[in-house]
């Protein structure tokens, strides 16, 4: 049984691999993410289950871009192994929780009392999602340099400026931000 949950959260082709649409961190939560996922994967003792979160639109909706099955909703990090170690889990909200309401007991009858979340977008699914494990009764970690979002542009805020307000919020109910490069499991 995990007692720690890693959640991978919306890392899509739209928002990392397609040039017009990335969000502009793009390579360092790549890069990021692969490293996260290799040590996650290759742990054996604490492993962490890994759960792998897609987001998706509902194709009616004006400007829907992540579909189900098209190559913007794509995953750039797919689950693998066995689905003891491994889950995919979709999303049609911004928070994992919220879409999912039978989630936090599943993963409290495998044991999972941590959350450690890295992902796209720092200020929407990501914060989110944070908070919805934090309501759940989770003990929660956000792994810093490891989440992003994009740049606002209305006001004059940066992805980076962005990330660190985030921190700031999530911090305040009681989230541990920690940065990924030497985070233990």
């Amino acid at each position: 049984m995990a007692e720690t949950a890693l959640f991978v959260i919306d890392i899509q082709a739209e928002l990392v691999s397609i040039p017009d649409t990335a969000i502009p961190h793009a390579a360092r939560i790549r890069e990021a993410g692969e490293r996260i996922l290799t040590k996650a994967r290759t742990q054996t003792s604490p492993k962490p289950l890994i759960v792998i979160v897609q987001h998706s639109e509902d194709p009616g909706s004006p400007n829907a871009t992540l579909i189900a099955g098209s190559p913007a909703w794509e995953l750039a990090f797919p689950p693998q192994g066995n689905e003891g170690d491994e889950m995919l889990v979709g999303k049609t909200t911004r928070d994992t929780f919220d879409s999912n309401p039978d989630l936090a007991a599943r993963l409290k009858a495998q044991g999972v009392k941590r959350i450690v979340a890295f992902g796209i977008q720092s200020d929407f699914c990501v914060g989110a999602t944070c908070r919805g494990a934090v309501s759940a009764g989770f003990e929660v970690v956000l792994l810093q340099g490891a989440h992003s979002t994009y740049d606002d542009k209305k006001s004059g805020r940066s992805a980076l400026d962005i990330e660190r307000e985030v921190e700031g919020e999530l911090e305040a109910i009681g989230v541990r931000v920690v940065p990924w490069e030497g985070f233990e499991f």
